[in-house]
């Protein structure tokens, strides 16, 4: 249930509807409140010799009139404006970055605020009655809705600076770095212990039965989509109600083809077309994939904006750099975190599903895969792409993460030989690439004293 509730709040904070509705709402209960204390007071007559009486029926109405008229324009401006920003983005960044500007809340609340304001304007001069004498006039409300207007010129100046903040290259980088590194500490919330670390993975909590493989039967999918979020625990129920044991064969952002392998079922005489189904709506598809469960989804955005810039229309190498330092730390962070167990137990201990988990090595292929493709001819992407490896290479604690980040270091080197003509450059790329071994004999020989020690 967490994971639905989860998902739909990532979808919710995603639409550009949503606070602006609520805002809405809030404007059409604030209105009918104070046009209630405006009709109370108006018969007790606390109204009178008051400082904030309007100049009478007629500046009531104008007023809120002029106030009403200029929200809806100013809502055609901030309508505008973000279209452009987003049609800039989407050329600029990437289509995938979209997802970003439609999540950014400051927009929401400047697009409900004028909304809101001309919604409360225009239900206060309804009430407001003829130009005869004794008519109702809602003092308090109209005074409300001269206070809503400052508060408005204040949120357009906002809203022009925000925006020219938002699409700049920097910030965008910046923005999706701490999507990432929040995904990181919610996915993987585990430190490491510094002490006696394992060269090896840990052994799986519970193994499966010597029979699995000869006696799980194959789950298909019954739907298409990007798999958006998985629901661990109801599996898990699904599992023990009937004495199942669930190996996944997907994960959050993979693309499912209905009537495609999904997961492994143990044993198969128990599966049933109403247990297929119900396994099955624990899959949360949509058309899009989603950054709450999917890490690697949120490095491939950093890559885009990084291949585009190194694309020949753009040749833009200093925003390569800019993904690429981003990237590094993000990956840093990651190794510095234990890789959290596939298995998953019921409350009798006993082994009910196993989980499709990114690894390292994954993590660190979609990283630099593409951008290492498209800066073969780059010696200052491809210097710091080696300089950002030997960064990650301090924070690497076993051999399986070793590993990846040498792959990585020597396809680097192996791509430039034919890219860079210059002696001088490929001479800082060899110098880069030789310190990355380096740092790794270096840290193997301090993970060795540490345990000589840790024995002593």
């Amino acid at each position: 249930m967490k994971t639905r509730i989860r998902n739909l709040l990532e979808k919710l904070s995603s639409n550009y509807w949503f606070i602006p509705s609520v805002m809405a709402v809030g404007a059409i209960g604030l209105s009918q409140g104070l046009l209630y204390l405006d009709q109370i007071m108006g018969q007790k007559g606390l109204w009178r010799g008051s400082a904030f009486l309007t100049t009478g029926i007629e500046g009531a109405r104008s007023t809120l009139a002029t106030i009403a008229s200029s929200m809806i324009t100013v809502t055609g401006v901030v309508f505008s404006i973000t279209i452009v920003s987003l049609s800039l983005a989407s050329q600029q960044f990437g289509p995938r970055l979209l997802q970003h500007f439609m999540r950014d809340r400051g927009n929401q609340i400047v697009l409900g605020t004028v909304t809101s304001t001309f919604i409360y304007c225009l239900l206060v001069l309804r009430t407001i009655g003829a130009s005869v004498e004794g008519a109702f006039v809602p003092h308090g409300s109209a005074l409300v809705g001269v206070m809503l207007a400052v508060v408005n010129i204040g949120v357009l100046i906002y809203f022009i600076h925000h925006t020219a903040e938002a699409i700049q290259v920097n910030n965008v980088i910046s923005r999706i770095s701490r999507d990432i590194s929040s995904a990181v500490k919610r996915l993987y919330p585990e430190k490491r212990s510094l002490v006696n670390q394992p060269e090896a993975d840990p052994a799986p909590r519970k193994p499966l039965p010597d029979d699995f493989n000869g006696r799980a039967a194959v789950l298909c999918a019954e739907g298409s989509g990007y798999i958006q979020a998985i629901d661990p625990g109801s599996l898990v129920q699904l599992a023990k109600e009937n004495d199942l044991i669930i190996r996944l064969l997907r994960r959050p952002g993979h693309f499912l083809v209905a009537d495609t392998p999904l997961a492994e079922v143990y044993p198969a005489e128990a599966i049933t077309p109403e247990l297929s189904t119900a396994i099955n709506s624990q899959f949360i598809l949509g058309s899009k994939r989603s950054q709450e469960y999917d890490l690697e989804f949120l490095i491939n955005e950093l890559v885009e904006i990084a291949t585009r810039a190194l694309s020949p229309g753009i040749n833009d190498p200093f925003t390569a750099i800019a993904c690429i330092d981003h990237l590094s730390s993000a990956l840093c962070e990651l190794a510095k975190r234990c890789e959290p167990s596939a298995e998953r137990l019921d409350s009798d201990d006993s082994l009910r599903l196993i989980l499709h988990m990114t690894g390292f090595s994954e993590i660190v292929d979609a990283a630099f895969n593409q951008i290492r493709q498209n800066a073969r001819t780059h010696a200052s992407v491809t210097i710091r792409l080696l300089e950002s490896l030997g960064t990650i290479m301090r924070f690497a604690w076993n051999a399986k993460q070793r590993d990846a980040i040498i792959r990585q270091a020597i396809m680097i080197e192996r791509g430039c030989r034919d890219g860079l003509p210059e002696a001088m450059d490929a001479k800082d790329v060899s110098k880069r690439y030789m310190s990355i071994f380096k740092t790794m004999r270096d840290q193997r020989s301090g993970e060795s004293q540490r345990g000589d020690d840790s024995w002593q």
